[in-house]
């Protein structure tokens, strides 16, 4: 009987050709400005981004704007409060809401700033 041969020693592969460099990717603004379906989903990306802030947005203005008329329906004692001679409806309505309009936009503004600078991050060359 013969003993079995030794295997050959192992051996790493990592290119087939010897001088080959690391491959290099293609930056994404070029997909972007070429149309291409990498762009595509990067343009998606920041476009369901802007629409999720937009939506949040929306929901918490229906929200605000809502919860007044349920207040005053809830609560039969809020429809009787006056602040000097004015109802307290009128009052929120007409001063309340102007600041928090206020708020919710310099909120907006600067979440949306903040997408879309994520947006140029990703697409900048590196």
């Amino acid at each position: 009987m013969s003993t079995p041969a030794q295997p050959p020693p192992r051996v790493r592969v990592t290119s087939s050709r010897r001088g080959a460099s690391p491959m290099r990717s293609r930056p994404p603004a070029r997909d972007i400005d070429e149309q291409t379906e990498l762009g595509d989903v990067y343009l998606e990306g920041l476009m369901r981004a802007q629409l999720r802030l937009s939506l949040a947005v929306l929901a918490i203005t229906v929200a605000g704007l809502t919860a007044l008329p349920l207040v005053l329906l809830l609560v039969p004692a809020t429809r009787a409060v006056t602040v000097v001679g004015i109802p307290f409806a009128w009052l929120v309505l007409g001063v309340a809401v102007y600041p928090a309009a206020w708020v919710l936009a310099r909120w907006y503004t600067r979440q949306s700033e903040r997408v879309e600078s994520d947006f140029v991050d990703v697409v900048e060359d590196p």
